[in-house]
């Protein structure tokens, strides 16, 4: 017989959290009849400025089978949690997850440029990828190099080998799930890998607080210019002053703008112009 669930919430304190705030976002998206364009990450969002989504879009599930899937292989992962000895354990399951949430849908962004611009495939600017899976995938891979001999459990019945699991998943969800990202999951497995190989590592607690500041400036800030939230009390200043005069430049879009001093002397005023020009156009 298995541990009691609330011992088990405790030996996953993170895990459960995450959980928790996952349903409770997937509660929130059902309840205000939110769709996954609104939330989900696209090429095309991206280029507009919704940097926000790279966040956003991990901790979103539009379908309750994507969301059980997906917390479903987290809360088997959750095991991460008391790996101290293989340097897991709480603080660098944090740390990582950290890592995957970002790098992984920087990543999603990087495969969709290259198809788009390389091989001029307009189907991946459209494409719009939500959920946790890039994170889960990303953890499976962590564990099948740092443990292999590990069981991952998924629905409580079935249990598959950590050392396959991330390309058995892989494969399954693609027949399962048609609609469900390939390449967002792929990306979680590359991330994973560059971890546990130690290609990404050194993440401090210091370096995770910092990341999760300027995350959540980035955030903030590219909610407000995007106008998908209006920040009332945030104002963004012009980096111009609309009240000095401004000469456009032919050719560039580039203007000038100078203070309008009094200067009796013709030739003063002609240099003081001609050091302006050369000033502003060097940039």
């Amino acid at each position: 017989m298995g541990k009691p669930l609330f011992y088990e919430i405790l030996e996953k304190p993170a895990t459960s959290c995450i959980i928790g705030i996952c349903s409770g976002i997937w509660f929130y998206i059902q309840k205000k009849n939110i769709g996954y364009q609104h939330v989900g990450l696209s090429y095309e969002t991206a280029i507009e400025g919704h940097h926000w989504r790279v966040i956003s879009s991990a901790f979103s599930h539009i379908s309750v089978l994507h969301l059980v899937f997906n917390m479903s292989a987290l809360w088997s992962l959750g095991v991460i949690e008391q790996l101290d000895h293989l340097g897991l354990g709480v603080a660098n399951y944090l740390h990582y997850t950290l890592v995957l949430v970002v790098v992984s849908g920087l990543l999603v962004l990087g495969m969709y440029h290259f198809l788009i611009q390389r091989f001029k495939i307009e189907y991946f600017r459209r494409v719009t990828a939500v959920g946790y899976s890039c994170v889960v995938f990303g953890w499976m891979t962590i564990l099948s190099v740092k443990q292999p001999s590990s069981k991952l459990n998924l629905f409580g019945f079935l249990s598959l080998p950590i050392s396959f699991a991330p390309f058995e998943s892989l494969i399954f969800t693609s027949i399962i799930v048609p609609q469900a990202s390939f390449l967002g999951h792929l990306s979680g497995i590359i991330v994973g890998y560059a971890i546990a190989w130690g290609l990404i590592h050194g993440m401090t607690n210091y370096w995770a607080v910092s990341t999760l500041g300027w995350i959540a400036v980035v955030f903030i800030f590219s909610l407000k210019h995007s106008g998908a939230y209006d920040f009332s009390f945030l104002e963004i200043e012009p980096v111009t002053d609309p009240s000095l005069p401004s000469v456009p430049f032919i050719g560039n879009g580039r203007t000038l703008q100078m203070n309008t001093v009094p200067v009796e002397d013709k030739k003063v005023n002609l240099m003081m112009l001609s050091q302006s020009n050369v000033v502003t156009t060097g940039g």
